[in-house]
This record gives C-alpha cells, structure tokens and sequence, in this order.
C-alpha cells in the first residue's frame, strides 16, 4: 500500500513539473532510447563522445596491411564473407582512437574529398623515415607549418588524406602563427 501511495505523489509530481515547465515556455521531449542512452534535453552531465572514423575501402585487406603493417595499427576485430574480409576494426598505436575499414559496395566511390585523418606522432621524423624504408610514398615529408606544428602528409592506398604531425608545446598557443611565419621567412 506504501508503495502505491508513493508512486501517485511521483505521478503528480511529474505532471506538476510538466503543467510548471510548459508554462514557463519549456518543451519536453519524451524520446525512446536505447539502454545505457540519454533522452534528448535530460540534465545528467551526459557528454556526446566520438566513437571512430569509418573508412570506405576497395579492398579491406590492403587497408588492413596498411594500417596495421605499415603505421603499427592493431587489428580489434575484423569480419570475413566467404573468407573475405569485409570489415576490420583498429586501434591507434598510441591512445585509445579507433578507425573502421569496410568495404565499400562495387564500383562506389570511396573518394573523401574535403575530409583527412590525422594522426598525432612525437617523432614524426623517425616514424615517415621507417615508412620510407618500408617503400611507402610520402607526399610530403616533415616541415614546420606557417600554424607552428610539424606536418607531414600521404595518402592510404584508397587515396584517404593522412596527415602525421607534431604539435608539441605550440599546440595551443595563438602567437605561434606569427614566430612559424618569421622562421619561414628566415
């Protein structure tokens, strides 16, 4: 009987902060979600994260080696249709960042004109010079940026835009565009 009683007063509560927030001009969104997700305008702290990039691909394989052999990815998961795999899940070599490889339908564009992957690495010298020795072509190898970082740029081998870079200590200091701009005057 308790119990009874006590979900009617949550029942009237509920409905009085309804009646009080719709007249004070608010709008309650009553959303159904998944377990473990937070309906849209709730006041819990909850923050929007980012999951991982997915990169459409002609051959996941190849994407596979790439990633894996040549910039030191590890293979999370991956998933084969008739021995062939059609999805891999990677992650970073150094963090937590995930990319997705999958495969992308015949004869679709996998082209990402306007979007590039970056890739943080401290020594970024040392790590575009093991590429080179693994014969990876580097579009342009490392050079300090008019922005102060250290950038050094290539392609995968569907053509997706890499960049590798350093930031260091400029990476959030706002005169740092005026000294990379004096160095590259010098």
């Amino acid at each position: 009987m308790k119990k009874a009683k006590a979900k009617k007063i949550a029942v009237k509560k509920r409905v009085a902060a309804r009646t009080s927030s719709k007249a004070a001009g608010k709008v309650e969104t009553n959303v159904a979600t998944p377990a473990g997700t937070v309906a849209a305008g709730s006041d819990n702290g909850a923050k929007l994260s980012f999951n991982h990039a997915m990169i459409y691909s002609t051959d996941v394989e190849r994407g596979i080696r790439f990633y894996r052999d040549m910039m030191d990815f590890k293979l999370i998961e991956d998933f084969r249709h008739e021995g062939k795999p059609v999805y891999a899940r990677m992650r970073a070599p150094g963090g937590d960042g995930t990319i997705a490889l999958h495969l992308a339908a015949p004869g679709a564009s996998v082209a990402s004109d306007g979007v590039r992957l970056y890739f943080e690495v401290r020594e970024l010298d040392a790590f575009c010079s093991s590429l080179q020795r693994k014969n990876f072509y580097i579009t342009q190898m490392p050079r300090m940026m008019p922005w102060g970082w250290r950038h050094a740029y290539l392609n995968d081998p569907d053509g997706h835009e890499i960049s590798l870079y350093w930031a260091g200590e400029n990476r959030m200091k706002k005169t740092v565009m005026k000294a990379a701009a004096k160095a590259a005057r010098a």
